[in-house]
């Protein structure tokens, strides 16, 4: 399944290509201005080899202007994820997974998704993280195993949306 991906390409699932674009739009209209009023006031206190707030507004605008073009890079090439899945119970991106840790019995929900728009914390694993490779292509009773930190680590996966 892997390697049907189109290389350099950022997939993302809709929702995600949206938060995106509101973040991109945020920083293009509302953050710039924001950052170019604080610059304007900086200039305005006078010698700005010992203005702090200058330097500051000075650094602050180039992590600003990195991740517009970061954001600007990640939109012009995605793959909007079709989460249909057409029930073929086969994990892709745009899956929804449940698995069960061997040894354990509480179930964890995951969703596949590309890089960008990964956040395991909040249940999306990266199609590139080693757990999201083990499973895409996998189905319904399956068992995946990966290395973690704590030593090799098999989940049986119980069910695929």
């Amino acid at each position: 399944m892997a390697s049907q991906l189109e290389p350099k390409k950022t997939y993302l699932t809709a929702e995600g290509a949206r938060k995106l674009q509101e973040e991109l739009d945020y920083l293009r209209n509302i953050k710039r201005q924001e950052l170019a009023q604080r610059l304007h006031f900086a200039i305005k206190q006078g010698d700005l080899s010992e203005n702090a707030d200058y330097a500051a507004a000075k650094e602050e605008q180039g992590f600003l202007e990195g991740r517009i073009l970061e954001l600007e890079r990640t939109l012009r090439d995605i793959v909007i994820l079709d989460e249909s899945n057409g029930g073929t119970g086969i994990v892709a991106l745009g899956s929804r997974v449940v698995l069960v840790e061997q040894g354990y019995s509480e179930r964890e929900t995951f969703k596949v998704v590309g890089r960008a728009e990964a956040d395991p914390a909040n249940g999306k694993i990266s199609n590139e993280s080693p757990l999201g490779v083990a499973l895409l292509g996998k189905r319904v009773g399956n068992t995946v195993k990966i290395d973690a930190p704590g030593g090799e680590t098999a989940f049986r996966i119980e069910s695929v949306e």
